[in-house]
């Protein structure tokens, strides 16, 4: 069947070769297949059962089954030459054509197609016994007629199907399209926020070492080194969109290590993290972010500067970072900085609503920064 498809549906003239011929094929066959002939023989059954039923009571149920099959093999002659040619005007007319054009040609090939079953029917049925001319011509009219209209029927239908599932595909296209797009415009925002970020602290951190080596030149060369190691070590990570919390501690001690240079006494600090999985996954430069903030704006104004304590842990299911500090606490606008604004920015580009930064009173004097994030390993799946 296929080979005689094959033939029957070659490849339109200026098309691309044998990929357009199979793509026609393929067509026809969506229409002319085995379930649409079961479906043919179903309806011309029980349209003959419908029609037939009391004729065939009142002839006898021997006699009337020879009628039912023979009136069906009859109208399966029609139903298959319409299928076949409904299947043709499809598979052959360009989809680029004007609806109505192409409803046109497929009333005309059906019509063509069914005036030859009649001309079957009659060489090898009852019809053709008809003696007068005029009741063969009104049967040839009804049958022509009612099979075209059937088929022209069938192909709107189809056609309307086909329509409604290009236009979801479309729009299904077109939300990938849009979400694609937003996630897009999500990374650029959040490599704008994480480009504030980057200077805001390492400018602050430059300003500190230039500060010590006006001062103490010896401490500055120190610490100078020092912050040579810590950028060796914190540059490669702050252009990636993830990092640890091993690693955010790392870059938050050596930070710190870097201010006890210049600060001395009046800095010290803790960190801890043994209820807390190092793999976990964390924004990069957040930690260092919060450190920095309480650095500057808490510890920074005391003459007798203060301590900073970092812990991390697991609370509910969620990651838990918590920076605290002993340093003036809340002043003026404390909270609203570059900094923490642009972090709060970064969670809830990333988070949504399941990551949150909180600020609130330490005791007995300072602020503890709060962040807690989703749980997610590193590696896992």
């Amino acid at each position: 069947m296929a080979s005689l498809a094959a033939l029957l549906v070659p490849a339109v003239p200026g098309s691309s070769g044998s990929s357009d011929w199979a793509a026609r094929r393929a067509a026809f066959f969506r229409i002319f297949n085995f379930t649409s002939i079961a479906l043919m023989f179903y309806v011309a059954l029980l349209f003959v059962l419908s029609a037939f039923l009391p004729m065939m009571y009142v002839q006898g149920w021997e006699q009337g089954a020879f009628f039912l099959a023979y009136i069906v093999r009859q109208w399966l002659v029609s139903a298959m030459l319409m299928l076949f040619a409904l299947a043709a005007a499809d598979a052959l007319t360009a989809p680029t054509l004007p609806r109505a054009a192409r409803l046109a040609i497929v009333a005309l090939s059906i019509c063509a197609a069914v005036s030859l079953s009649v001309y079957i029917r009659m060489k090898i049925g009852r019809a053709g016994s008809l003696s007068d001319f005029d009741v063969r011509w009104r049967w040839s009219v009804s049958v022509v007629s009612l099979w075209t209209l059937l088929g022209s029927l069938a192909w709107l239908v189809l056609d309307g199907a086909r329509r409604q599932m290009h236009a979801q595909a479309q729009l299904t296209q077109a939300r990938c399209d849009r979400e694609s797009l937003e996630t897009q415009a999500l990374e650029a925002r959040l490599s704008a926020l994480q480009a504030q970020i980057e200077p805001h602290f390492l400018f602050n951190t430059l300003a500190n070492v230039k500060r010590l080596y006006e001062t103490d030149s010896e401490r500055g060369r120190r610490m100078l080194g020092s912050l040579i190691e810590y950028l060796r070590a914190a540059l490669p990570s702050m252009r990636q969109s993830g990092s640890t919390l091993g690693r955010e501690l790392e870059l938050a001690r050596s930070y710190l290590t870097i201010l006890q240079l210049r600060m001395g006494e009046r800095l010290r600090f803790t960190i801890k993290a043994e209820r807390a999985p190092l793999a976990a996954r964390v924004p990069p430069m957040v930690l260092p972010t919060l450190v920095e903030n309480a650095v500057k704006h808490g510890l920074s104004p005391l003459p007798a500067g203060g301590a900073i304590d970092i812990r991390a842990e697991i609370a509910d299911g969620e990651l838990l970072v918590q920076v605290a500090d002993t340093g003036c606490g809340f002043v003026g606008e404390s909270g609203s900085g570059v900094g923490l604004s642009n972090t709060r920015s970064r969670l809830a580009a990333l988070y949504g609503g399941r990551a949150r930064l909180a600020l609130r009173s330490n005791t007995p004097r300072g602020v503890v920064a709060e962040v807690r994030l989703p749980l997610a390993i590193e590696g896992s799946a």
